[in-house]
C-alpha cells in the first residue's frame, strides 16, 4: 500500500529534487553530497557582540540555498531528515569532548506566528528534532527545547545589513515563563537554520544568558545549516 500511494502521489504531484530539481527524486546523491561537510566554525564580519561560537555544513549558495527555501517556503518537508542530519552535524562539530552524561538542549530560533501560519510548519523546529532524533541514534543524548519566543514585532530581515540587524532584532526574544529549571538541565546549543550577520543568534543568547546566568550559559553554542560564504571565509582567513 505504501509503494502504491507513493506512485500515486508521484503522479500527482511528481517529486524533483530540492537542490537541483532533477526529476523523480525529492533529493539526488550530488545535492545530499552538498550537505554532508565537513562541518565547521564560521564567523560572520563583522560578528555581533555576544555571538556564541557556531559550526556549519556548507556555505548558503547554490543547491544548498535552494534545499534550504524549498523546505522553509515550499513545504519540502520530506528534506527534513537531510537537513536534520546536516545539522546534527554541526552541532556534534561544536561539543568538543561531551560529558556523555549531560544531554544537549537544542534551543531553536522562533519564528514569527504569522510567518509559521503562512508556511503550515515550523521549519526551524522541525529540522531540530530530526537532529535530536540522529544524535540518539549516535548515543548522544538531545532534546529539543523550544522555549525561546518573540516578545514584539520586528522588521522583515531581508535587505537589512549587520548593524540593522541588531537594531531590529535588540531585545525581541525572551524565554518563556518556567523554562530556567529546562535550560539547567543539560548543555545549550541554539539552532537555525541559516546564519548571515549572527544578529537573530547573538540575540538568542542575550535571552537565555539573561534567564540562566553564570556557568551554564557562558557554555552556549550555536549549530546551523548553512553559513554566507563570506562566513566561512573570514573563518579561513
Amino acid at each position: 500500500m505504501r509503494g502504491w500511494w507513493r506512485e500515486i502521489t508521484g503522479l500527482v504531484l511528481p517529486a524533483v529534487c530540492g537542490g537541483c530539481g532533477s526529476p523523480r527524486v525529492e533529493l539526488c546523491a550530488r545535492c545530499a553530497a552538498d550537505l554532508a561537510g565537513p562541518p565547521c566554525r564560521v564567523r560572520p564580519a563583522p560578528e555581533p557582540r555576544g555571538l556564541p561560537a557556531v559550526h556549519a555544513v556548507a556555505p548558503y549558495e547554490n543547491a544548498v540555498r535552494a534545499m534550504l527555501l524549498a523546505h522553509k517556503e515550499r513545504g519540502a518537508l520530506g528534506l527534513a531528515q537531510a537537513l536534520g542530519g546536516a545539522l546534527a552535524a554541526s552541532v556534534r562539530a561544536g561539543q568538543g569532548r561531551m560529558d556523555a552524561g549531560v544531554p544537549l538542549l537544542l534551543v531553536p530560533a522562533p519564528s514569527a506566528r504569522r510567518a509559521t501560519s503562512g508556511r503550515g510548519h515550523d521549519p526551524v523546529r522541525r529540522t531540530a528534532v530530526v537532529a535530536a532524533a540522529v544524535l540518539r541514534r549516535s548515543g548522544t543524548p538531545a532534546r529539543v527545547a523550544a522555549v525561546l519566543r518573540q516578545r514584539r514585532g520586528v522588521a522583515d530581515q531581508a535587505g537589512l545589513g549587520g548593524r540593522e540587524r541588531q537594531m531590529n532584532l535588540a531585545g525581541a526574544l525572551d524565554v518563556v515563563d518556567g523554562a530556567r529549571g529546562l535550560l539547567r538541565g543539560g548543555r545549550i546549543v541554539l539552532v537555525d537554520d541559516l546564519i548571515t550577520t549572527g544578529s537573530s543568534l547573538a540575540e538568542a543568547a542575550r535571552a537565555v544568558r539573561a534567564t540562566v546566568p553564570g556557568e551554564g550559559a557562558e557554555g552556549i553554542r550555536a549549530a546551523v545549516i548553512a553559513a554566507s560564504p563570506s562566513a566561512f571565509e573570514s573563518n579561513r582567513s
